[in-house]
């Protein structure tokens, strides 16, 4: 059953780099991205090193691994450069009224 959680509003997520959420209902970090005005959401940790992706530099749709350089699209989760290779997962987002909803499994 997948469940809409709302995550912050709209304005709060800076556009060109990743914004940490953690909804309350999930006991997990996900991050936030807004590319040319369109949002994508992203488990919060690498799937190389498990570290944190928010200090990673965002080149248009890539989220680069701040550990080893490897890095990640943001709309597919597909690893892009090594020594990545296993995808992150993504979710669905949408924006209603200003504010910002994820959908989770």
């Amino acid at each position: 059953m997948t469940q809409r959680i709302f995550l912050c509003a709209d304005i709060e997520i800076p556009p060109n780099s990743p914004h940490r959420i953690c909804p309350a209902k999930r006991g997990s970090a996900y991050l936030l991205y807004k590319v040319d005005g369109a949002l994508f959401m992203t488990d919060e940790l690498c799937t190389h090193a498990q570290v944190s992706l928010l200090t990673g530099e965002l080149h248009g749709h890539q989220i680069q691994c701040p550990l080893h350089g490897g890095a990640f699209d943001i709309r597919t989760g597909m690893a892009t450069e090594f020594p990545c290779k296993q995808p992150i997962r993504t979710h669905r987002v949408e924006v209603a009224d200003g504010a910002v909803f994820g959908f989770f499994e």
